[in-house]
């Protein structure tokens, strides 16, 4: 297929690309300053430009697009552009797909788990209610921006967990400090973080481009996991101690409600649609991911 990637620069986004063209894919990339090559697009999401012809043929659009969520402080200034630059950048390829003749056949576009807020241990399946809170709003209104999508296209909204990778991924700072043995859980660790290993997000994209599956996706391993337990297969695997908890007071005072969305919800998703329809994952237990990322190879 040729598919254009939104947000392809991001580290899900160069995983997913690579994944693509190593499966024999065509893929073309939206940039925002000049192209540099004849796969590069420019575009323009917070004013709604986009270069028509990236889309002229194409089979798929993948929107990975967003602001980074725990990138910088949480202030209400940064809370509105974590919401625009999702938002803006759906709605301008939707609109885009929207004006051509014949569209593309399919979008995924990216959510997120904190759809369901903080939900304890409930088991949460992707027919599960919406959550609150910022991040869950912010991701209702995103994946209701992508069914704007004209009629006829296959929308799916994969609601991605926490993505384990060798260079940190969503557990930033922490990984290297588990590394060098002075690391630990965050809060009580009775939080469920719904994870999943770079390489398994990557094949999970192309899986569901290849099969006929729409709406929402819970992207993340088959394993459940509270932090306790994910930061002791971790530890282990990396024969370090993980001794040095950090208090859920400490982690607020740090990052405010950042630290209450992010690290102290708990999300026990299950990935009902991609077990149901035949996914296979590469590292389906903790103990296999662990084992990944202590490993000093390369990400994919």
């Amino acid at each position: 297929m040729r598919i254009i990637v939104a947000g392809a620069s991001g580290l899900l986004g160069t995983a997913i690309s690579s994944s693509l063209r190593s499966a024999g894919h065509d893929v073309g990339t939206l940039v925002r300053r000049s192209p540099a090559t004849p796969s590069e697009f420019r575009w323009d999401p917070a004013a709604g430009r986009i270069d028509e012809s990236a889309l002229r043929g194409a089979d798929a659009v993948v929107n990975l697009s967003g602001a980074g969520i725990g990138d910088r402080p949480w202030t209400r200034a940064r809370i509105t552009e974590l919401r625009t630059s999702r938002l803006d950048a759906t709605r301008t390829l939707t609109a885009a797909m929207g004006r051509q003749d014949t569209p593309p056949a399919v979008l995924l576009s990216q959510s997120a788990s904190g759809y369901y807020g903080n939900a304890g241990p409930a088991v949460l399946r992707e027919n599960a209610l919406p959550g609150s809170g910022v991040l869950a709003r912010i991701c209702v209104d995103w994946e209701a921006a992508a069914h704007e999508a004209p009629a006829g296209v296959r929308v799916v909204t994969p609601r991605t967990g926490v993505v384990l990778s060798r260079s940190g991924g969503a557990l930033g700072r922490l990984l290297p400090l588990l590394r060098l043995g002075v690391g630990g859980p965050l809060g009580n660790g009775r939080q469920y973080w719904p994870w999943i290993t770079l390489p398994d997000v990557a094949g999970a994209f192309t899986f569901l481009l290849d099969n006929p599956l729409s709406g929402p996706v819970n992207v993340c391993a088959p394993e459940t996991a509270d932090v306790n337990s994910l930061i002791a297969h971790l530890a282990a695997a990396l024969h370090r101690p993980a001794v040095l908890r950090v208090p859920a007071p400490a982690l607020r005072l740090v990052m405010g409600q950042l630290a209450d969305e992010l690290l102290l919800a708990s999300q026990r998703m299950e990935p009902a649609v991609l077990e149901g329809a035949g996914f296979q994952w590469q590292h389906p237990s903790l103990a296999q991911a662990a084992a990944w990322v202590a490993d000093r190879g390369p990400d994919s």
